[in-house]
């Protein structure tokens, strides 16, 4: 398998760790291929979009602001990626431009690796965010059958929005409430950019929180957020946002070149590694 190009999408993409991953598991299968970022600007999305399954891709990893513009104009798309209105993968297929969202299996991938069996535990969860990371996130426990989830966001409306996306099940809850969904809390995931360098932190008091909850934080960048230290610091289980990002890189990986790679300890020493160097600089 000779000559075969993808890519990741986005705007900005500059800090965009897809090449280290993609390009680290071609080198393991020993696949002569490339993988590069190209950054999109939002207005020249949909033309790159329309010509993509005449160009010089195999396929696209898609990233923020291109994942909800993806979906629209994908002629073919996954079930999940219908569920979200997103698409963070994309292919071609007899000229026709076909979409999926592997984030829901890198998010439960993760929580399976890190915190094996934790759904015979997690029976509430609470979901901070109600982007378009929250809703993978809901969409994931539901398929897990966590019994109550609960959606908070500091506007209230968005979390009732994303409640009623998925029929009701989740229950949107206001951040004046939060204290008291923690105290019945066995899981809580932080799916905003809060957290994330250059952004406030996620300020939220885990003092409510019983020390078997699991602390899961969807941001990678810094590894450690403050939300984890605080978490860590009393005792709770705790999952960070690289394994996500690692697995969920994965099944496109295998739809692109054929070959379903492995997370492993060394890929996420790497990655880790220079997300430690990054932010150094």
């Amino acid at each position: 398998m000779t000559g075969l190009r993808a890519c990741v999408i986005g705007h900005p993409i500059a800090h965009s760790r897809s090449p280290l991953i993609h390009k680290y598991w071609l080198a393991v299968h020993r696949i002569e291929a490339d993988y590069t970022r190209v950054d999109v600007p939002p207005e020249e999305i949909e033309s790159f979009l329309q010509h993509f399954p005449r160009g010089p891709y195999v396929g696209a990893s898609v990233t923020v602001p291109h994942k909800e513009v993806a979906f629209r104009m994908a002629v073919e798309v996954d079930p999940v990626a219908r569920a979200l209105g997103a698409v963070n993968t994309l292919w071609h297929k007899d000229g026709r431009l076909c979409g999926a969202s592997t984030d829901v299996h890198g998010f439960i991938a993760n929580l399976n690796r890190s915190q094996p069996g934790w759904e015979n535990g997690v029976k509430t969860a609470i979901v901070v965010g109600a982007g378009g990371a929250a809703r993978a996130v809901v969409y994931g426990l539901i398929e897990r059958k966590v019994t109550n989830i609960v959606i908070v966001n500091r506007t209230l409306a968005r979390a009732k929005t994303l409640a009623e996306h998925f029929g009701g099940k989740p229950v949107a809850a206001s951040f004046k409430s939060l204290p008291i969904h923690m105290r019945e809390a066995d899981l809580v995931v932080n799916a905003t950019s809060l957290g994330m360098n250059g952004q406030a932190p996620l300020d939220i008091d885990l003092a409510p929180l019983r020390k078997t909850a699991i602390v899961y934080d969807i941001v990678y960048a810094p590894l450690e957020t403050e939300l984890l230290k605080a978490a860590k610091a009393r005792g709770n289980p705790v999952v960070d946002g690289l394994g996500m990002l690692l697995h969920q890189a994965a099944p496109a990986f295998e739809r692109w070149f054929g070959v379903r790679p492995e997370v492993t300890p060394e890929l996420r020493a790497l990655v880790a590694s220079d997300l430690a160097r990054e932010a150094k600089k």
